[in-house]
């Protein structure tokens, strides 16, 4: 009798030891799915701060400029006053409107208080190229991706050696994401580290005393505004 029932309570153990040995041979037919895949989108499309050139090109059609390249080449300067390095360079095409349009360039330049001196190269155009423009440069800290977007080394729906399964996302997922981060940013060092913590507001914070000792809520009380479109505009 005992030997009867050590037989049956082998018997399920033994049904559950082939069935992992089922399953393991299974596994090994296809790759291990990852619930977190290690190539994560900021590691493989990372953001990096270095200095690299800030240009605008300015088209001559005589010896003065238009408001609109008047207006850009101001606000360029006020830029390299705020974030640049170093000189200003100024490519200057050859020809009979690239150095009569300096003149108005330097004014421009000065508006937007930008007092740095301006280095000139030469370069002779391409007609076939179209109009040759003056291009002004200078070096500041900017913020790029470092990789390249819109690479696809993988197909999404191909079953090659059975990628897909991997459960891992695809190579360019999150390069125009972190594309639109490093484009926006006002200041590339906020990517590096966080500013410093501004002045307190006495006034909010003495008022927020007062109230706790008079045993009030302390917070901001916004009025809701009930009014509808229609009744505004009359």
């Amino acid at each position: 009798m005992s030997v009867s029932r050590n037989r049956a309570r082998l018997a399920p153990l033994a049904v559950l030891a082939l069935g992992a040995l089922t399953l393991s041979g299974c596994s090994t037919l296809r790759p291990t799915q990852k619930a977190f895949a290690p190539d994560e989108y900021d590691q493989r499309h990372p953001i990096r701060v270095a200095p690299m050139l800030e240009h605008i090109d300015v088209f001559p059609t005589g010896v003065r400029l238009d408001r609109r390249q008047h207006l850009d080449i101001v606000e360029f300067a006020r830029d390299y006053s705020r974030n640049g390095r170093g000189g200003i360079n100024a490519a200057v095409p050859v020809g009979p409107y690239g150095h009569h349009i300096m003149g108005a360039i330097r004014a421009a330049l000065a508006e937007g208080g930008a007092r740095a001196p301006v280095h000139f190269t030469s370069y002779q155009g391409d007609p076939k190229l179209g109009a040759a423009p003056v291009r002004l440069s200078f070096v500041k800290l900017k913020a790029e991706v470092a990789s390249k977007c819109g690479l696809w080394p993988a197909d999404l729906a191909g079953s090659k050696e059975a990628e897909t399964w991997h459960n891992r996302p695809y190579h360019n997922l999150g390069c125009a994401y972190q594309s639109m981060i490093a484009a926006q940013v006002a200041d590339p060092i906020d990517l590096v580290r966080p500013r410093a913590e501004g002045p307190v507001d006495t006034v909010k914070r003495t008022k927020d005393i007062e109230a706790l000792r008079k045993d009030q809520d302390p917070s901001t009380k916004w009025a809701k505004d009930d009014a509808k479109v229609k009744e505004a505009q009359q």
